[in-house]
């Protein structure tokens, strides 16, 4: 009797309590909607994180070219400090 039991109907009490709990847990907030909005948030960071990597390579590609090129250290220096040598002349004209 016991044996019966197990071998018909706990397997339909399993399916029984797995076709109601599976919806349920699907439709509820922290279900499938969340999901879809994770996946689309790391979607979004992943696009941030590789951009992030872009503006990584670039910032390194320009510090070697200021450690390996004086003259590009030189055009920082005077168009981002308005820097001038000592043997330049530098006329200031107003606005008309």
């Amino acid at each position: 009797m016991l044996a019966d039991f197990f071998e018909r109907g706990l397997p339909i009490g399993i399916l029984t309590v797995a076709l109601i709990s599976v919806p349920v847990m699907i439709l509820r907030p922290e279900g499938l909607s969340r999901m879809r909005g994770l996946e689309q948030e790391l979607a979004s960071v992943k696009d941030e994180n590789a951009q992030l990597k872009r503006d990584i390579t670039e910032l390194r590609i320009e510090v070697q070219r200021l450690r390996d090129d004086p003259a590009a250290v030189e055009r920082i220096a005077r168009d981002q400090l308005g820097l001038v040598r000592k043997s330049e002349v530098v006329f200031h004209f107003g606005k008309p």
